[in-house]
């Protein structure tokens, strides 16, 4: 089980930086909105085209890839919405069986799903170099990977809940995941510091 969870420890790792990096797209995601604002305003006023489709269709690529890559570091510190009827009142091994089945039963199948509805479309832009319907705009094919790379990395957080939860229900780790990322959080940010 030590190898299982080295693996999942590499996924956790992987995703975690993924995350704590694209959240800077954010704040480019901003910038670009706000600079579009200020430019349509301004141009109406001065009476020149100050944005451009590109940068505006920017935009919308950014919040894209933010939440496309940034849902597997959201599924990693159970980020996601829940609908807790029994989960916050269960026992920590209920609550273990409770992610397990959630994860093999819908999880995993929906990425897989998603991953086989969404290929043929992403390759079919790719063999086209699929663009923007508007003049000026991005290339369409890129941002479409995305979507590929988000359900792969959603994937695979969910085999490593999956080897977490076995593991803790197996008696291998101490604690329930939930419980281990917050001792692995005070661990590396003592005080209350923070990320």
């Amino acid at each position: 089980m030590s190898r299982w969870l080295a693996v999942a420890r590499r996924i956790d790792a992987f995703n975690d930086a993924l995350g704590r990096g694209v959240c800077w797209l954010a704040v480019v995601m901003i910038a670009v909105g706000a600079f579009n604002a200020v430019a349509r305003y301004l141009g109406r006023f001065l009476g020149a085209q100050l944005s451009s489709n590109a940068l505006l269709e920017l935009q919308w690529y950014l919040f894209s890839l933010l939440f496309l890559l940034g849902a597997a570091y959201t599924l990693r510190h159970d980020g996601h919405v829940r609908v807790d009827v029994l989960f916050g009142r269960s026992r920590p091994r209920t609550q273990a069986w409770i992610d397990l089945l959630g994860t093999l039963l819908f999880l995993l199948p929906f990425c897989g799903l998603m991953l086989r509805l969404s290929w043929p479309a992403v390759r079919n832009s790719w063999r086209v170099a699929e663009g923007s319907p508007d003049p000026g705009g991005l290339a369409r094919y890129p941002i479409k990977s995305a979507i590929l790379v988000a359900f792969l990395l959603l994937g695979l957080q969910g085999i490593s809940i999956l080897i977490h939860r076995i593991a803790f229900l197996r008696g291998d780790l101490a604690e329930s995941s939930a419980q281990a990322d917050e001792v692995e959080e005070r661990r590396h940010h003592p005080q209350g510091e923070g990320v």
